[in-house]
């Protein structure tokens, strides 16, 4: 008996993990430039994949923070009115409406990162932004 209800419980566990996941959850693919995995989604947050082969245009997300881990690669990252180099090991906290972009920058492969934003991301507050003034750069 203990058996079948621990058999019940994992079953369970890994059926709500299914209901959370992301499968259906809209991002930024554009395949020749970005491509976007999901790894994990619930009301709180979001977690995503994401590599970079050229750049992500300039944005904003007016709902949503967003945490930026770098796992391999390097880029020119422009965060509000500051751009500054970005690599492995880095992290990068994105607060609500603060314009962001990267652009991938040395060798051939792209900049891959672990996004998290929170509250969760269905991939309606990204808002694209052109024509703002020129960053100044951080030292």
């Amino acid at each position: 008996m203990c058996k079948y209800i621990f058999v019940l419980l994992l079953l369970s566990k890994v059926l709500l993990a299914q209901l959370h996941h992301p499968a259906n959850i809209q991002a930024l693919k554009d395949y020749d430039n970005v491509n976007v995995q999901a790894i994990y989604s619930d009301s709180l947050g979001s977690m995503f994949v994401v590599w970079v082969k050229k750049s992500v245009p300039l944005h904003v997300h007016e709902h949503h923070t967003e945490y930026v881990q770098v796992i391999s690669g390097k880029g020119r990252m422009m965060l509000g009115q500051e751009q500054f180099v970005v690599k492995k090991g880095d992290l990068i906290v994105i607060p609500k409406n603060t314009p962001h972009a990267v652009t991938k920058v040395y060798g051939r492969k792209p900049l891959k990162v672990i996004s998290t934003q929170t509250p969760e991301f269905l991939g309606k507050d990204r808002v694209f932004i052109s024509g703002i003034d020129k960053p100044s750069k951080r030292k």
